[in-house]
């Protein structure tokens, strides 16, 4: 029997663990996580309004109850109060690091730091209740708001600021979320790129969710689009579908809706400006096309009132105490999955998802990825099954100080969000605080 770590339960962690136990019907793995939640950006990424995307978690939770495979949350690798690297692999045969990107690329300008000025995925985090965000005032006294990016998650917080509380109620936001959002005074966002619309990275389902959004207009210069005249038959299919309905909108005459979705284009901010102590403004710089598929500034400014500025310019990965890291990619470095230390393969550590390729993709990207590296550990097996590991790995977590979360434990807190949604006349109510749940073993 091998028995095999997978840490982190989001999408490549499911995908791994679902490769070696199909692969292989002599593997065991356990499923780590230092959330008792499983399915991490499934459950904390995704936008609640996104209840098709979000089913998922039903795939997933089918890897998680598989009899080969055993789901402990609760289970922090690395760092402060953290399960060494070096332990946990004397606890398993192999161990795959699935932990993503947690981090945001920043924008390196002026103001950054002010009040006001947040990443689109702390904004996220809050509106999807997950445990490390908090109630920051994300709206307070905010009319205008500015998202800087022109990727899906951009889309993604431009609607959300929008939506109304009669189309998130049904969903499973959490309560004190929607009642912030339906309180809201915020009247316009800007939804601003660098370059032009035929480079933006949101996909066209994503996109015409913003023009069926109720009481919201959809705003788009032609000026934008004549910066850069394209033949949408030379793009590729996303693009020249993206630059249709931004052709569609800019040829709308304007309507008095109560909100409204301003998208704009060959603006490069280059200053967060200050007003009362917080978030004034965005300035921003003119840009034109560079005839190299990039832009160059123009030298023209302008200066875009916001009270609230979320930058979505892309996640980065971070190091994981006790394994490798390569800092100009942000990745951990591997041979098809492979941990790769000292310019050698590790024996039995092995990466998966936005640690091994960064952060690309699709969901549904992670699959073949998850598939190289359980091909990749498997071939290594015979070898890796020569060393003794404990009979149960969980006697040792335990010896650690750590109380793993088992599989039970986490269908009381989807018990306990459903009943949240019944008393509050609502489905299910996503729950952020399981101290009622779990006393001490709540992870910190």
């Amino acid at each position: 029997m091998l028995r095999v770590a997978v840490v982190g339960s989001g999408p490549s962690g499911c995908y791994t663990a679902q490769s070696l136990v199909q692969l292989d019907p002599g593997v065991h793995v356990d499923v780590l996580d230092r959330l008792p939640c499983p399915y991490g950006l499934v459950r904390y990424g995704v936008a609640p309004d996104h209840e098709k995307i979000k089913s998922l978690q039903s795939s997933l939770r089918t890897v998680l109850e598989h009899e080969r495979v055993r789901f402990l949350g609760g289970v922090r690798v690395g760092g402060p109060g953290g399960l060494p690297a070096d332990r946990l692999r004397e606890l398993y045969h192999a161990v795959v690091y699935c932990v993503g990107a947690a981090t945001d690329r920043r924008l390196g300008i002026p103001g950054e730091e002010l009040p006001g000025s947040w990443s689109a995925t702390e904004f996220v985090s809050w509106y999807s209740a997950h445990p490390d965000a908090a109630d920051a005032g994300f709206l307070r006294g905010v009319r205008s708001a500015v998202v800087i990016g022109v990727g899906n998650v951009a889309v993604d917080v431009t609607r959300m600021l929008v939506r109304g509380a009669a189309e998130l109620r049904p969903t499973d936001i959490p309560q004190a979320a929607l009642d912030t959002l339906a309180a809201s005074g915020l009247g316009e966002v800007h939804m601003v790129g660098r370059r032009g619309p035929a480079q933006a990275r949101f996909t066209t389902k994503e996109l015409r969710e913003l023009g069926a959004l109720p009481g919201t207009d959809v705003v788009v210069d032609p000026g934008d689009l004549a910066v850069e005249p394209v033949d949408p038959a030379a793009l590729p299919a996303v693009q020249r579908r993206n630059v249709e309905v931004l052709r569609g909108w800019a040829a709308q005459p304007p309507a008095s809706a109560p909100r409204r979705i301003r998208l704009r284009f060959f603006l490069r901010p280059v200053e967060l400006l200050e007003a009362g102590g917080r978030v004034g403004a965005v300035r921003f710089e003119r840009t034109a096309p560079d005839g190299l598929g990039g832009v160059t500034g123009t030298g023209r400014y302008e200066d875009v009132p916001a009270q609230l500025v979320l930058r979505s310019v892309g996640y980065r990965g971070v190091p994981l105490e006790g394994l490798p890291f390569d800092a100009s990619t942000g990745t951990v470095p591997h041979l098809a999955g492979r941990v790769v230390r000292d310019g050698a393969p590790s024996p039995g550590e092995y990466v998966a998802g936005w640690i091994k390729r960064g952060p690309t993709g699709v969901i549904g990207t992670n699959r073949p990825c998850a598939k190289e590296t359980a091909l990749t550990l498997l071939a290594d097996a015979p070898g890796l099954a020569r060393r003794d590991v404990p009979a149960d790995p969980v006697a040792a977590l335990r010896e650690a100080g750590i109380e793993p979360v088992p599989w039970s434990g986490w269908l009381s807190i989807e018990r306990a969000e459903a009943a949240l949604g019944a008393r509050l006349g609502r489905s299910v109510v996503k729950l952020a605080d399981w101290d009622a749940l779990f006393g001490a073993a709540r992870p910190s």
